[in-house]
């Protein structure tokens, strides 16, 4: 595994298990449902943290017997298991919410609920700018799932900070209301990575913008006369690709052969794509 992608996961790790636990203990003093659905908002995002270290672990290692085309659909499933999980936390938050607007609890609004709160906006704000970041550099699923997981946070955290200063007016009820749009953003989390990571695990195809760089790239091989078909489709997080290129029927078999694999070398070298399969058509 990469030094920095180990480094960002470990960040993300310690920086979660943090934010739980003074949210846990703010949010059981204070007695605010908000607070306290941020701190399982916290839960699941060390549990995702946890996932993802594992998923990488795997993904990073090298095609053997039983794996012949790698590992990589280690990090799509392993996002969207969290995804499920973010969706079974963000049932029970709702549940409890309801509960809060039907009968009304006292909150107290002490100032360390307004430090945590406030604090956790500008830590995810940074972590999930780095998280992104660092998704991009290495085209990791799990850590670009991370870190819209993070910024749907600073979100949620901002709902709750207001639910507590409405509760500190008097207005009880707002915590519980503030319970019910964390726990969407919840919800909002699990169904975004759990889309982006459904297409990695049915083999959804490559869009045209990508097709277009395939076809670009082929017909810039010297000796390709043209292209009669294309396919893609995700192995895990990258893309399987199998494309019939046309060449000269008068070239021998070895040059044809030679173009195939000149046409191949040029498209593995792709970071998108895994694997490439040529096949050749003469005219």
């Amino acid at each position: 595994m990469p030094h920095r992608l180990k480094q960002a996961i470990n960040l993300a790790l310690v920086v979660n298990i943090f934010l739980f636990v003074i949210k846990a203990v703010v949010g059981v003093i204070s007695n605010s449902i908000a607070v306290i659905s941020e701190a399982l908002n916290s839960l699941t995002d060390i549990i995702s943290s946890i996932g993802i270290m594992y998923a990488v672990k795997i993904s990073s290692k090298k095609p053997d017997q039983t794996h012949q085309f790698g590992h990589n659909a280690a990090q799509p499933i392993a996002a969207f298991i969290v995804s499920v999980f973010a969706f079974v936390v963000g049932i029970n938050i709702v549940e409890e919410s309801f509960k809060r607007i039907i009968e009304p609890q006292n909150v107290k609004t002490i100032p360390a609920v307004y430090i945590v709160l406030t604090a956790t906006i500008f830590i995810k704000i940074i972590l999930s700018r780095y998280q992104r970041h660092i998704g991009k550099i290495f085209s990791s699923p799990a850590i670009k799932a991370a870190a819209v997981d993070s910024l749907n946070d600073v979100l949620a955290s901002f709902i709750a900070l207001l639910g507590v200063i409405g509760a500190g007016y008097g207005f009880r009820f707002i915590d519980g209301i503030a319970g019910l749009l964390v726990a969407m953003f919840i919800f909002k989390t699990g169904y975004e990575v759990g889309k982006q990571n459904i297409d990695y695990l049915m083999g959804h195809s490559a869009d045209n913008e990508f097709h277009n760089r395939i076809r670009e790239i082929t017909m810039s091989v010297k000796g390709v006369k043209g292209i009669n078909d294309l396919r893609s489709h995700y192995v895990g997080d990258k893309f399987h690709i199998e494309i019939h290129v046309e060449v000269d029927k008068e070239h021998s078999t070895k040059i044809s052969h030679d173009i195939g694999n000149e046409v191949r070398f040029a498209l593995e070298r792709m970071e998108e794509v895994q694997k490439a399969f040529v096949h050749i058509d003469p005219v």
